[in-house]
């Protein structure tokens, strides 16, 4: 690769990541020395108690509406401090699907109905209606695997008045210098590594290789199947473009187009995932941590968005 490449594909994007997890690492830090988490936890109050679940995750979820980075920061540092356990942590990051969701929901509204209408309405209600269902499954995992918490837990065990911000500054600067240099030594070779594989045509290949293989899903029709391939060897745009083409031009019916987004973007999430997550998930988490999660996560998701295609299918 060209310095100008390297400069391109690495330096600065690696950068602009570290940056944020930089950012995301003293907001974490000086919210929960601050002790904001005792109002940010009530607004998931009722969730978090009937799934037994700590406050710091009632935290983290509120904050996941504004941050994932954060949000997963938040819960890294409980982790590390041994305030959750492995189970709690992994429990605590699928529930903050929903918010991660919401997050990136108005790009994809944005961009579905153009394309697809009243069709891309129900693909984008598709994908809410999942990750609704891995929250409200998550809940009653929890409920059903966790200690009942003491009541008031979400806000007994914080102290009534929090530090001066002077005293949270000092303290979460403190903190933030110990974390940031193994964030930095873990998150820089990960990334490097990733931009590598792909610019060597690894997660390219992968993709092809799945979307080569669509014709072995025999409910799909061949101009369903090509929905799906654009979507893996492209991106979610041209997915969304060739849905577009042949639902103006009649080829093919609603159901069929979302069906077809529907498996486009279980088959494709994963890879892509893997290869944007896992850089800054290792710099939060331990390494082996971060797989951990990344796997359990996509697998729910998958799992979910199995659940809600079939429903449609049948139902629709």
């Amino acid at each position: 690769m060209t310095f100008t490449a390297v400069l391109h594909s690495v330096v600065l994007p690696l950068g602009k990541l570290l940056l944020t997890l930089s950012i995301s690492l003293l907001v974490a830090n000086l919210i929960e020395t601050l002790n904001w988490t005792r109002y940010l936890a009530r607004f998931a109050k009722p969730l978090v108690r009937l799934g037994n679940m700590q406050d710091v995750v009632g935290a983290s979820f509120s904050l996941a509406f504004f941050s994932g980075m954060a949000a997963n920061t938040m819960l890294a540092e409980a982790h590390q401090q041994g305030r959750l356990s492995d189970r709690e942590l992994i429990l605590a990051n699928l529930f903050n699907s929903l918010p991660t969701y919401f997050l990136h929901m108005p790009t994809m509204v944005l961009v579905a109905m153009p394309f697809l209408g009243s069709a891309g309405a129900v693909y984008v209600g598709l994908t809410l209606g999942a990750a609704l269902l891995r929250s409200l499954l998550i809940v009653l995992a929890g409920r059903a695997v966790l200690p009942p918490q003491e009541e008031g837990c979400l806000e007994c065990q914080l102290p009534e008045k929090g530090p001066t911000w002077r005293e949270a500054l000092h303290k979460s600067w403190r903190r933030f210098k110990k974390r940031i240099v193994k964030i930095c030594l873990i998150t820089a070779p990960i990334y490097a590594g990733m931009v590598a594989l792909n610019s060597w045509g690894f997660f390219g290949a992968a993709e092809r290789f799945m979307g080569e293989h669509m014709a072995s899903v025999q409910w799909l029709s061949p101009k369903a199947a090509s929905i799906v391939v654009f979507g893996m060897a492209a991106e979610f745009t041209a997915g969304l473009a060739a849905a577009g083409a042949l639902l103006h031009a009649g080829d093919l019916p609603a159901k069929e187009i979302v069906l077809a987004l529907l498996l486009g973007n279980l088959l494709s999430t994963p890879m892509r995932a893997f290869r944007h997550q896992f850089p800054y998930y290792a710099g939060i988490f331990r390494p082996a941590l971060a797989m951990k999660l990344i796997v359990h996560n996509q697998a729910f998701r998958a799992a979910s968005l199995v659940l809600v295609g079939l429903a449609y299918a049948l139902l629709a």
